[in-house]
């Protein structure tokens, strides 16, 4: 490997040192932007990138920069990653082929991933960077204004980056285990980066500290306990009891005495005084989840509690204070139940004075693969077998599907896949996905079938890039003026791509 190098001895000492310095990293950003310092101090480069491919290995993503002696804030920076394409980040990532060039500035390539510099470019070396599973997962680069033979670096480089690649990746499992380690109770069980979840995010930590009543709102299967538990525990009363009574498991009379509680002789077998759901979370949080299916009679009861702190159980006369934090959950809309007779006005209104509506797992674009991942870690750790890799395919299939049992269902599907798989990999027969595709009407043509698909990939495809044509043309492997010749025709204009889907 040292071979080729003019003093093999002091290289091989100045390897082992950067190799420490990326293993006493304590933050996977760290281990990235030690490595990439290593790179220039190695080689005596000027410049050195480290691009890593996400979770879709569709773009590769430049993760840290050392430039002009200091590592470069982050920027945002987004390669595409075309495989018919002849970009040379894109063919070492392809290829997995070490690229080596001496005379840049006269050459044809497109470097445009380069930084601007007082003098050209005129050597670069780009190293594939393999991960654990010997698959390529992104590209380590070293350039320089001299023209000189940088490949004699090549070996001991990709040595270095698959050395942090697998660092961070133990930095990252640290990390979530810390934010994350139980989905039992733990207040940092929210995963998930899209701009609905941080804004859901943001909402919870307005309320976690006030004794406003909250609402949760949201599809069946978005997580409402989930995030009913985040706000009890990051709360003043995380030291109390968190108990949740669902509404629609019990008939009227027996939710009742559930809630209440009952004096001995209240009604036939009351053999003894039982205390109720609110004295048992006295001091905590109750979550009333389903509380649309809740019957009127007791609605009123309810709004009691909540105006004056009160309880009366069962077969007793007097009346007693608690201090309990009531959070309600409902996947139905309580406006309608309202309008309808069959949920009260005040009690709505006392209850939505805090509302926060969760998103389904549709619309929060980037969380699913991440979910995935994380209930595959935690099915792996209770069946106490080793973390299991994904297929491109497997994950293909989760990020195209819209979940209408929303994280609930996701859960479910990941746990049989684990159990199912027995080899080293989630592939797409360990997954069943129920098709979603719309029916037609029948009285369409193949032409305007044809076309009411294409308006809505094209629509889909726009929106997620946030009305980049640029991008949205690279993920749909078109031509930017084929994208928009086929836009022309569709008549798809802006407001079409701010609104709603037809």
């Amino acid at each position: 490997m040292l071979d080729q190098l003019a003093d093999p001895l002091a290289y091989a000492e100045a390897l082992l040192e950067q190799f420490t310095s990326v293993g006493q990293a304590d933050a996977g950003a760290t281990v990235l932007g030690n490595c990439a310092r290593a790179v220039v101090q190695l080689s005596d480069c000027e410049l050195s990138q480290l691009y890593l491919l996400d979770a879709t290995h569709k773009h590769l993503e430049l993760k840290a920069e050392w430039f002009q002696g200091a590592l470069q804030p982050a920027r945002t920076a987004e390669v595409p990653v075309d495989y018919t394409g002849e970009q040379l980040l894109q063919f070492a990532v392809c290829q997995n082929r070490v690229i080596t060039l001496c005379d840049l500035d006269s050459s044809l390539y497109d470097t445009d991933f380069l930084p601007r510099h007082g003098e050209p470019w005129r050597s670069l070396l780009c190293v594939p960077l393999v991960g654990a599973q010997q698959t390529v997962e992104g590209v380590l680069l070293a350039a320089s204004s001299a023209s000189v033979d940088l490949l004699k670096y090549a070996p001991s480089l990709g040595a270095l980056g698959a050395f942090a690649l697998l660092q961070q990746r133990l930095r990252q499992c640290k990390e979530q285990t810390m934010l994350a380690p139980d989905v039992r109770g733990n207040p940092h069980v929210l995963i998930g980066q899209s701009a609905v979840m941080r804004q859901t995010s943001l909402l919870i930590n307005k309320v976690v500290h006030n004794p406003y009543t909250v609402l949760l709102l949201g599809e069946t299967g978005t997580g409402k306990e989930v995030v009913a538990r985040a706000i009890h525990d990051n709360g003043p009363r995380r030291a109390r009891p968190f108990i949740v009574q669902n509404c629609a498991a019990f008939p009227a009379d027996l939710l009742e005495s559930e809630l209440f509680g009952y004096r001995k002789g209240a009604f036939t077998g009351a053999d003894r005084d039982r205390a109720g759901l609110f004295d048992a979370a006295n001091g905590g949080t109750l979550l009333l989840d389903e509380i649309g299916d809740m019957p009127l009679s007791l609605q009123a009861k309810l709004l009691r509690v909540l105006q004056e702190g009160e309880i009366r159980p069962l077969g007793s006369n007097d009346t007693h204070t608690i201090d309990v934090r009531i959070i309600a959950a409902t996947h139905r809309d309580l406006s309608v139940l309202v309008s309808q007779g069959t949920f009260r006005e005040d009690l709505y209104y006392r209850l939505a004075q805090f509302p926060i509506a969760l998103p389904a797992l549709r619309e929060r674009e980037g969380d699913i693969l991440e979910l995935a991942r994380h209930f595959a870690n935690k099915a792996c750790a209770f069946l106490q077998r080793s973390p299991v890799l994904w297929s491109d395919a497997a994950l293909d299939q989760l990020a195209g599907y819209t979940f209408p049992g929303n994280v609930r269902e996701l859960k479910g599907l990941v746990e049989r896949a684990v159990l199912l798989c027995d080899g080293d990999a989630l592939q797409l027969e360990h997954f069943s996905l129920h098709s979603d595709a719309s029916v037609e009407p029948v009285t369409l043509n193949l032409r305007e079938r044809m076309e009411q698909v294409e308006r809505r990939l094209l629509l889909e495809c726009l929106r997620k890039n946030a009305g980049n044509q640029t991008r949205a043309a690279h993920d749909l492997g078109v031509a930017r003026r084929t994208l928009l010749y086929r836009l022309a025709r569709l008549n798809i204009g802006l407001d079409d791509i701010k609104g709603n889907a037809p």
